[in-house]
């Protein structure tokens, strides 16, 4: 089984190229961010003809988060438990959606920005965080061997490697030790990193700015990760980031991320 989470920074805008990327690519189920439309919006169309089923949920053209899968698509889920919001009066974004696919209950997770470090976005990031671990601790707790992807934008630089510069990044979001706490903390309850031993840094990046001639300059960041639970995490027999993926006139400011998985999925 292969899986995968891309941030297509407008599912509109790429959709031939979603599509045929998703062709080439073989994926089982994709985990898609920022999707950016309503649901009536949303090209169920490219993917049905593909052999795939979509969960999609959007609320206007910002945020928005799919699961689009080929092995199976059930117990769909908008939002996580105690899911924080946004604005006034706060209310949940599109920015979770979970489905069990072949056995499998994959959440694509667009995290919240954070702005800047003084912003209440920022301490809206870090409670989003937080209440995502509690609900994974809880998930783990009732059934240990539960078989749990997280994936999708973490807005969340671990390592200072995950950066092309710490330098530019001081006092800035995404490499503060509070959103690298959080970040740990989901690791910590027994979600694993699985794709960095199959592909390391430094330099190994998923998303590159389109300002700046970034991506030519490899100016990038690792802020998109599949986090898997401990039995997940068991079956991983490779990953890899499509970079290619990031070239190319049309393309996302992130790449594709991509897991295999190989023995049986949960009855």
């Amino acid at each position: 089984m292969r899986i995968a989470t891309w941030n297509v920074n407008s599912i509109r805008a790429r959709a031939e190229r979603v599509a045929a990327w998703i062709e080439r690519s073989d994926v089982d189920v994709v985990a898609i961010q920022e999707t950016k439309c309503r649901d009536d919006q949303f090209p169920a169309t490219i993917f049905a003809d593909l052999g795939y089923e979509v969960a999609h949920h959007g609320l206007s053209q910002w945020n928005g988060v799919a699961i689009a899968s080929r092995v199976g698509l059930d117990d769909v889920r908008i939002g996580f438990p105690e899911q924080p919001g946004w604005g006034d009066p706060a209310a949940p974004e599109a920015r979770a959606i979970g489905a069990t696919c072949n056995g499998v209950q994959v959440w694509s997770l667009y995290v919240p920005n954070g702005r800047e470090i003084d912003d209440p976005h920022y301490t809206y990031k870090l409670d989003w965080l937080e209440k995502l671990r509690a609900y994974g601790t809880t998930r783990l707790a009732e059934k240990p061997d539960a078989q749990i992807a997280l994936c999708g934008d973490f807005n969340v630089a671990p390592q200072d490697d995950d950066v092309w510069d710490m330098a530019e990044f001081e006092g800035k979001t995404h490499v503060t030790k509070a959103e690298r706490e959080a970040f740990t903390a989901l690791v910590d309850a027994g979600f694993a990193e699985v794709v960095r031993p199959y592909a390391p840094g430094p330099g190994v990046y998923t998303f590159w700015d389109y300002q700046a001639l970034s991506f030519p300059k490899k100016k990038g960041m690792r802020i998109d990760f599949a986090l898997l639970s401990p039995a997940l995490a068991g079956r991983v027999s490779g990953a890899k980031i499509d970079r290619e993926e990031r070239k190319g006139k049309g393309a996302s400011d992130h790449a594709p991320v991509i897991v295999d998985l190989d023995g049986p999925s949960e009855a």
